[in-house]
């Protein structure tokens, strides 16, 4: 395995440390910064050695930031795809990056709450992220990065327009700013759809988990900006931050009402959640993914007294395609997969109930 890849491993998942305003709901806040170095075309338009360029020089620029001075630099080349699917299961890298056949790499801080895509869509694609809702913390430590960044490279910018970007869509600011929430009370009762109808009524994108294209498992939705020009990127992320709160507000009403009108609904949900992941001997990721979700929702209206976010946010890694490859140590099929990720998890489970019992 990759050396970078298993000191990677090693660590916690940086988006899923329990802490920050509206833990329980907003699960991270993740900005990304699109750019591009002046003189140079378009990764879909660049011819190889352009691209080799551009690492070599993102690369140079890092060791000049105080955040990425140490970090792990890596070629897409040198990742098998299993390798490259850990990657975007963290949320380090996009879908699209781990499918790239031009020449790309990454560039991640060991708290792995920083990272650049480098020959993505665009040359550069700086992300930071923290959990909770945090997106004016993440902002002020992203802007940080991409001032120093520029100093050591040129970027494309138009005094009109602003920083140019592949897609028109993020021509302006280049930015794309994100909450991921976690709204099974919505989807309880009911209003989940009309509630992302209308965010999207008002201008703002919701995504699954992994981004466009992407599934909604798990009752986790990503919301994010649409606009990127003609708008300050402290505009951007007050107006973002605005809609978040309405969201969570709505979410918090619902968990209430089942609360008082609909309990029943409620503990059946999380108990039947509980019995499948206890006592399954086949679980798929979506049907795994989806109880954990029930059994987080359990765990956030104090309902166990033993489970805690800590070991949901870990099985909810752990459960991963790549992730359980990994753990388990040999390449393994789709009905494997199914039988192992439901043994972690009974084994788990099964070891909280003997602590309890001691």
């Amino acid at each position: 395995m990759n050396n970078a890849i298993k000191k990677i491993l090693d660590k916690k998942v940086a988006w899923l440390a329990d802490k920050g305003p509206d833990k329980d709901i907003a699960i991270t806040s993740r900005i990304r910064l699109a750019r591009n170095i002046d003189g140079y075309p378009f990764p879909i338009n660049a011819k190889d050695e352009s691209l080799v360029e551009i690492i070599d020089t993102v690369n140079f620029a890092t060791t000049k930031t105080d955040a990425l001075q140490e970090s792990f630099k890596i070629r897409l080349k040198d990742l098998n795809p299993f390798e490259r699917r850990i990657l975007m299961e963290r949320r380090l890298v996009s879908k699209e990056f781990i499918s790239n056949k031009r020449t790309s790499g990454i560039v991640i801080n060991k708290e792995e709450n920083l990272s650049i895509m480098i020959n993505e869509e665009d040359h550069l694609r700086i992300q930071a992220l923290d959990s909770g809702l945090q997106l004016e913390a993440v902002w002020e430590k992203l802007n940080k990065l991409d001032n120093e960044l520029s100093q050591n490279m040129g970027f494309a910018y138009d005094k009109k327009l602003g920083f140019l970007t592949s897609c028109p869509t993020n021509v302006g600011t280049g930015m794309r700013a994100s909450v991921m929430l976690h709204l099974p009370a919505l989807r309880l009762t009911n209003q989940v759809a009309p509630l992302i109808n209308g965010v999207k009524r008002l201008g703002y994108e919701v995504r699954g988990i992994f981004g466009e294209g992407s599934e909604s498992l798990g009752n986790l939705y990503q919301i994010s900006n649409q606009s990127t020009l003609g708008e300050r990127e402290e505009d951007i992320i007050f107006k973002l931050n605005k809609i978040i709160l309405k969201v969570i507000e709505h979410e918090k009403d619902a968990r209430i009402y089942l609360l008082e009108k609909e309990q029943n609904l409620l503990l059946d949900n999380v108990g039947r959640a509980y019995g499948v992941l206890r006592h399954a001997y086949l679980l798929n990721g979506q049907e795994a993914t989806n109880s954990l979700s029930a059994l987080r929702l359990g765990v956030d209206m104090g309902m166990f007294t033993a489970v805690d976010l800590h070991l949901v946010n870990d099985l909810f890694v752990l459960i991963q395609a790549a992730h359980l490859q990994n753990y388990y140590g040999n390449s393994l099929t789709q009905k494997d997969r199914d039988i192992v990720r439901a043994e972690i998890i009974r084994a788990k489970l099964k070891d909280l109930e003997r602590k309890i019992k001691q």
